[in-house]
C-alpha cells in the first residue's frame, strides 16, 4: 500500500453545509447506526446522527479528530455539516429509524461516501508503509481514539489508498468534568491495542511532522468550527467561546506533552516484538 501521508492540504475548513434530501439505507456497523443519505448537492454521505446513543459529543469528536487527521495529511473523507428535516421519517417503514431521524432533527455531521470501499483487514489487506502507520498511530494517540483495533479497524481501502473513518469515540476527555489541559498530559494505554502499532516504526518522525503541521492557527480553526448547537447551552454552562477554548486548551496541552504518548506507544510496540 502506498504512503498516503502528506498528500492533502493542511485543512479543508470551512466545512461545506448541505441538507439531507433522502434517507437511503442504514449502516449497521457500530453502535451509532449511521446511514447513507443523499443531499441537496446530489452527493451521497454517511450521516452520523445527533440523536444516536453517543449524542452530540460523538459529532464533536468526529469533526475535531477528522479535521486534525486531515491537517496531518492523512486521508479522511470530506466532512460536511448536514441538516436533517424530521419530515424524512415519514417515508421510512421502520419505527427505530423514524425515531432516530426525528431525534436528530437539525444540524448533524456526515462524511463523503466512498462507493466500493473495503474495510481494512490486517490479515488480508496490504501492509501500510511504516511512515503512514506511524502517522496514524500518533494521530490516534493524540486524539485518544480507542477505536482502531484489529476487531474494529475503522479504516477503508479505496482506490489502493488507506482512508480513516469513524472518529466519534475519540476525545473521550469531554465526557468527564475534569479540567481539560491537565488531562492532555495523561497517557493513553489503549494505544497498545492499535491495529497498526506493529508497523509503526517511525513514531519519532511522525511526532516531529505533527508538530510542524498542527500549528496554533490550525488547532484554533478546527475548534472554532464546533457548532454552538452541539455545545452545552444550559443556563449554568460556560459560554460557547469558553467551551471551544477548552477544547483548544486540551489539544494544545496534549500536543506539548506528545513525548509522553510517543514513549508509551514505543514501549507498547517493543512488547509486541
Amino acid at each position: 500500500m502506498q504512503d498516503d501521508t502528506l498528500q492533502l492540504a493542511p485543512t479543508a475548513l470551512p466545512l461545506r453545509h448541505v441538507s439531507a434530501t433522502r434517507y437511503v439505507t442504514p449502516l449497521r456497523e457500530g453502535g451509532s447506526v449511521p446511514a447513507i443519505v443523499e443531499a441537496d448537492d446530489d452527493g451521497l454521505y454517511v450521516l452520523k446522527f445527533r440523536g444516536a446513543a453517543q449524542g452530540v459529543k460523538a459529532l464533536i469528536a468526529e469533526l475535531v479528530a477528522g479535521e486534525i487527521g486531515r491537517a496531518l495529511g492523512l486521508l479522511v473523507p470530506e466532512i460536511v455539516y448536514i441538516d436533517l428535516d424530521p419530515i424524512l421519517a415519514r417515508s421510512e417503514a421502520h419505527g427505530e429509524i423514524q425515531d432516530l431521524i426525528r431525534a436528530s432533527a437539525g444540524l448533524n455531521i456526515a462524511l463523503d461516501f466512498l462507493p466500493g470501499a473495503l474495510a481494512f483487514d490486517p490479515l488480508a489487506s496490504p501492509t501500510p508503509d511504516p511512515a503512514l502507520a506511524s502517522a496514524i498511530v500518533w494521530f490516534d494517540a493524540y486524539t485518544t481514539n480507542v477505536d482502531r483495533t484489529a476487531r474494529n479497524t475503522n479504516m477503508l481501502c479505496w482506490h489502493q489508498r488507506l482512508w480513516l473513518i469513524d472518529h466519534g469515540a475519540a476525545l473521550y476527555f469531554h465526557h468527564g468534568r475534569s479540567v481539560y489541559p491537565p488531562q492532555g498530559r495523561l497517557p493513553f494505554p489503549s494505544i497498545a491495542d492499535h491495529v497498526l502499532l506493529p508497523h509503526a516504526t517511525d513514531l519519532a518522525a511522525a511526532d516531529t511532522a505533527a508538530h510542524e503541521r498542527l500549528s496554533p492557527a490550525i488547532l484554533a480553526a478546527i475548534t472554532s468550527a464546533i457548532p454552538a448547537a452541539w455545545l452545552d447551552t444550559s443556563p449554568d454552562a460556560a459560554s460557547i467561546d469558553d467551551q471551544r477554548a477548552a477544547y483548544l486548551d486540551y489539544l494544545t496541552a496534549r500536543l506539548a506533552a506528545s513525548h509522553l504518548f510517543v514513549e508509551e506507544a514505543t514501549h507498547a510496540r517493543a512488547r509486541l516484538v
